[in-house]
């Protein structure tokens, strides 16, 4: 994969994530971008030689249904805290994907964020 390929990616990353109310965007030790609020992750994003990556957080529900479907798997390390991945998503995935990683924040979230959250997109 290009990496210009996975900095348009990761621009639409950024732009979902950060239309959260106080996210913010960090790169931790491994060099991912990750996003997040009040200290807690709800979207990890990275490059590999596999290509572009991005994990999210879910329940264990929709981890299930998630896993079931092609391209999804269970994130290394974090997995098991509900954590689902997608790799090298195409341009007819971004509008399952700006859903999941809006379910990721709203799950984290605090009531007060949530409750922002909502008003925001009532607008």
């Amino acid at each position: 994969m290009k990496s210009q390929d996975a900095a348009a990616m990761l621009e639409n990353v950024r732009n979902i994530c950060l239309a959260m109310p106080e996210a913010v965007e960090h790169i931790d030790g491994f060099g991912h971008n990750t996003f997040k609020f009040i200290g807690k992750n709800f979207v990890i994003s990275g490059e590999s030689e596999k290509g572009f990556s991005l994990s999210f957080k879910s329940d264990r529900e929709t981890q299930e249904l998630l896993l079931q479907k092609e391209n999804f798997f269970k994130t290394p390390y974090i997995g098991h805290h509900g954590w689902v991945s997608f790799q090298n998503p195409d341009r007819e995935d971004w509008d399952e994907l700006t859903y999941l990683i809006q379910e990721a924040y709203l799950r984290t979230a605090p009531k007060r964020l949530v409750k922002k959250c909502k008003e925001l997109h009532k607008k």
